[in-house]
C-alpha cells in the first residue's frame, strides 16, 4: 500500500454534516469519502495516476492533441 500524506482541512459545519451523512450512506468514514471524492475528481479530469503513468497536465494534453492533427 502506498504512503499517505496527512494534512489539515478546515470546512464549515454544514459541509461536514453533509459529507458525514453521505459517507454513512455509503458505509465509509468521512476520510474515506473525501479520498474517494478526490480520486473520482482526478480521474474525471484526466489527472489521476494509473499504474505506470503520470498524471497529465493541460499542457501535456494540448501537445498530444496537436500531434494528432
Amino acid at each position: 500500500m502506498s504512503a499517505k500524506k496527512s494534512f489539515v482541512l478546515r470546512i464549515d459545519e454544514a459541509t461536514y454534516a453533509a459529507l458525514e451523512k453521505w459517507a454513512a450512506d455509503e458505509f465509509r468514514s468521512v476520510n474515506g469519502q473525501l479520498e474517494w471524492l478526490i480520486h473520482q475528481a482526478l480521474k474525471e479530469a484526466g489527472r489521476a495516476k494509473g499504474k505506470g503513468q503520470e498524471a497529465k497536465s493541460k499542457g501535456q494534453e494540448a501537445k498530444e492533441e496537436e500531434g494528432e492533427e
